[in-house]
């Protein structure tokens, strides 16, 4: 009987062994998994890499025809790991506000613009705004502007704050727009 007894308990003990053993091996697994994911990532070089912007080749183009608004453009660099937005911009010397606004291709030949309420500047990435993309309306003021007049602009971004930038008045068709 005593036998039969301690054949039992050892089934027993070993029962409990490889249910704790079970119970252990998933979290452990599931630890495992993310610390691998985590060191890929950290490996890639974009754990706690803030975004870094750069804002150049700002431009207006010269209003023409009296219109009372026209369009500017910059290239906003973002050399950092992180994703930013660009939320708004901002002109001292401009009656009214500075909008942001993509131009979107209808059908046939037709246009139009349409007011957003940001821009994405992925990690590592450029955004150049253009007339076929992304670009700032600005109402024109009174005194109006001159090719080589420079108008001083105040970019702002979720995390990397305010960015003052100016851009030079350009003729429209003298301004190359790269990608």
């Amino acid at each position: 009987m005593n036998g039969l007894l301690a054949g039992a308990l050892a089934r027993l003990d070993r029962r409990r062994l490889t249910d704790a053993l079970l119970a252990t091996l998933v979290p452990v697994a599931a630890a495992g998994l993310a610390l691998a994911g985590l060191t890929t990532w950290v490996g890639a070089g974009h754990a706690g890499s803030p975004a870094r912007i750069r804002v150049t080749e700002g431009r207006v183009l010269l209003p023409t025809g009296g219109s009372p608004e026209t369009a500017a453009f910059f290239r906003i660099a973002n050399e950092g790991g992180s994703t930013e937005r660009l939320l708004g911009v901002t002109s001292p010397g401009v009656p009214g506000g500075v909008t942001l606004a993509r131009h979107r291709m209808g059908a046939g030949a037709t246009a139009y613009r349409a007011s957003i309420a940001s821009v994405e500047i992925p990690a590592g990435r450029t955004v150049a705004m253009s007339p076929h993309g992304v670009d700032l309306t600005v109402p024109v003021p009174a005194g109006a502007w001159r090719a080589g007049d420079r108008v001083s602009f105040t970019l702002t971004f979720r995390r990397g704050g305010r960015v003052r930038m100016s851009a030079v008045v350009v003729r429209a068709g003298t301004a190359v727009f790269r990608p």
